[in-house]
C-alpha cells in the first residue's frame, strides 16, 4: 500500500528531471556540430592542397575547397619552398538558449601538399 505522502513524487522528478535531459542533448548536438564542421573544414584543406599541387590555378583550387567547407568558412592557398600549403577555416555558433553564455567555436586545418609543378 502506498503512502498518502508519495502521490506525484514521479510526477515532481520528472519535471525536474526533464529540463536537464534536454539540456544535455543540445549539449551533445552542438558537440557532434563542431565535430562536423571540423571534418569538414578538413576536407576543404586537403582538397584545396590536392587541386593547387596538380597544376590548378590558386582561384581554381580556392574554389574546389569553398566547396567542400561549409558555408561562410574562408579557404586560402599559398606556395612556398616547392611545396602547397592550403588553410581552411570557420566558425560554429553556439547553441544558444540555455547555453548562451557559451561562445562560437573557431575550427581550423591546414593541408601540406608537394607542388608537382615544381617537384623534380
Amino acid at each position: 500500500m502506498r503512502c498518502r505522502g508519495q502521490r506525484g513524487a514521479v510526477t515532481a522528478e520528472l519535471a525536474l528531471g526533464l529540463p536537464l535531459l534536454v539540456a544535455v542533448t543540445i549539449g551533445l548536438v552542438w558537440l557532434l556540430a563542431v565535430g562536423a564542421a571540423q571534418v569538414r573544414v578538413v576536407d576543404a584543406a586537403r582538397e584545396t592542397a590536392r587541386a593547387a599541387a596538380r597544376g590548378d590555378t590558386d582561384a581554381e583550387a580556392v574554389a574546389a575547397g569553398e566547396r567542400v567547407a561549409a558555408a561562410g568558412s574562408r579557404v586560402s592557398v599559398r606556395r612556398h619552398d616547392g611545396r602547397v600549403v592550403a588553410v581552411a577555416s570557420g566558425r560554429v555558433q553556439g547553441p544558444g538558449g540555455l547555453f548562451g553564455f557559451l561562445p562560437g567555436v573557431e575550427v581550423r586545418a591546414e593541408a601540406v601538399a608537394l607542388d608537382e609543378e615544381v617537384a623534380p
